[in-house]
């Protein structure tokens, strides 16, 4: 059996709703929360781009203890992982045993705002390697210096720890990143169900929970679904590497001119209201080797769909 998780999405969303949406996932049942670390939205129709660690300050106030995990966090360019370190450790203190660190390679649309040069995917993951080995000797306790590849951390040390050091889970859409995930980290994080992906991470050796991302845009009709998405999300669409290429909001919108409905209904996004539909989906994310699903909900109606997981769909499993 999975567990089910919910994303809070900070490109749809302002920070008072987004914890109002943790208290409501928690009170029907979910098993964890993640949420989104983003600069930008992706596209500007989303509208929303809260700072992270200032939502999670809320939803710790607010919420009973349900694990919640940033999903995920590039700690190589917009954050030096020296910051991200004290970010996540303050994050722990205030979700004591609850809290775990996604962290990835991350987009140019949210890493490039410093001005700073935008690598290629192997030396990005080269950065993230160092970075994670960084985080990890910051959360020591231990004064630390650092002359790195890609950083440099000189008489660094973190007085505000939580008493048990969060776990670590990688972001990989790809066999590689998922070997490197397995080497650094507690965890994977994907979207899927790429099987191909969990069993690189396993291969490796790479042990603990293995996350999948489930979208879909929930509504009372597919139409209405299917409008929604395309509204709201028509980013789900592109292919290839736009999506860590491309630099603004702005980019993205030209680029979903491409993007028709069609190519939603027809994609990866599960639009249909029908029950068996979702049980479905989330059956090829456990048959894939994921057993963490997390829902991650473009369409306005959030109360519909936590309520309807919580009837329709998480009682079949």
């Amino acid at each position: 059996m999975p567990d089910f998780g919910f994303a809070l999405s900070s490109e749809l969303h302002g920070p008072n709703e987004l914890v109002d949406h943790a208290v409501r996932a928690e009170e029907l049942g979910f098993d964890y929360l993640t949420i989104s670390d983003h600069y930008h939205p992706w596209i500007p129709a989303q509208g929303e781009s809260p700072f992270v660690w200032s939502t999670l300050g809320g939803v710790s106030r607010a919420v009973d203890g349900i694990p919640v995990e940033t999903g995920v966090t590039c700690p190589i360019m917009r954050i030096h992982p020296a910051i991200v370190a004290q970010a996540a450790a303050t994050a722990a203190t205030m979700h004591p045993g609850t809290f775990s660190l996604g962290v990835g390679t991350g987009e140019a649309l949210n890493e490039h705002v410093l001005g700073d040069h935008w690598p290629e995917q192997p030396v990005r993951l080269e950065m993230l390697e160092e970075a994670v080995a960084v985080v990890r000797k910051l959360w020591s306790g231990e004064q630390v210096s650092h002359h790195g590849t890609h950083f440099d951390v000189e008489n660094a040390r973190l007085f505000t720890l939580p008493d048990e050091e969060p776990d670590v889970h990688v972001s990989a859409y790809g066999e590689r990143a998922a070997r490197t995930a397995a080497e650094i980290g507690d965890g994977l994080v994907s979207v899927g169900p790429q099987e191909d992906v969990a069993e690189a991470f396993a291969d490796a050796g790479g042990e603990g929970p293995k996350y999948g991302q489930l979208s879909l845009s929930y509504a009372e009709t597919e139409d209405e679904a299917v409008e929604a998405a395309y509204e709201r999300w028509p980013n789900t669409a592109l292919t290839g590497e736009l999506s860590s290429l491309l630099p603004t909001p702005t980019h993205f919108d030209q680029a979903c001119e491409m993007v028709e409905p069609a190519d939603i209904a027809e994609g990866s996004m599960v639009t249909d209201p029908d029950p068996n539909a979702h049980v479905e989906n989330v059956g090829a994310f456990e048959d894939a080797g994921y057993d963490r699903v997390t829902l991650m909900q473009v369409a306005p109606d959030v109360e519909g769909v936590l309520e309807f997981y919580a009837e329709e769909v998480m009682p079949s499993f």
